[in-house]
Formats: structure tokens, C-alpha cells, sequence
């Protein structure tokens, strides 16, 4: 497989807007060749009988049942608060949108 050439890796730094000094070109390279490689050797791995999962583990349902419970009123729910309407929190406008 040829190696990532300065040229390319000076291309796809305009493509993403970076400027990079000759010697980042140099070394850049050199790693794009490494993961390139690196890519290209988890390709090879034999995966004809593993079926594709989004996990490597089955998940299952860890929340608790939804029930009613006892729980406050709405007036005590907002017996604290600044200022309410409709039986609800009122806050000030942030949007401005009516």
C-alpha cells in the first residue's frame, strides 16, 4: 500500500481549513500511514460468522416501573415560589416571544 504523501496530507489540511508547517506535513504523514495501516488490518479480520451488533453484550431494561405515587399537591408545590399562574412556576421571559 503506498504511503500518505505531503501533498495529500497538504491537501485535506486546506480542505479542513488548518495551516500546518512543512515539518507537521512530514509527520502528519507519518501517521495517516499508521492509522491507514491500522484500518487496513482490522479489514483483514475474518468476520463472516460474527453477526453485526450494536453491543457485545445484551442490554436489558434497568428502569423501574412507572406507578403513581403519593406526591405533592400543586399548591404545595408552589407555596415556594416568587410567582405562579395557571397553577404553575411563572419566570420571566427569556425568548421574547408572547
Amino acid at each position: 500500500m503506498p504511503g500518505i504523501t505531503r501533498e495529500e496530507v497538504a491537501h485535506l489540511a486546506k480542505l479542513a481549513r488548518l495551516e500546518l508547517k512543512d515539518e507537521e506535513l512530514d509527520h502528519f504523514a507519518g501517521q495517516l500511514d499508521q492509522i491507514l495501516g491500522a484500518v487496513a488490518a482490522v479489514s483483514e479480520v475474518a468476520t463472516e460468522d460474527v453477526p453485526p451488533t450494536s453491543h457485545p453484550l445484551p442490554l436489558t431494561n434497568v428502569m423501574r416501573p412507572d406507578e403513581v405515587r403519593p406526591s405533592l399537591t400543586p399548591e404545595q408545590a408552589l407555596s415556594g415560589a416568587p410567582a405562579q399562574e395557571q397553577q404553575r412556576f411563572k419566570v420571566p421571559q427569556i425568548l421574547g416571544e408572547e
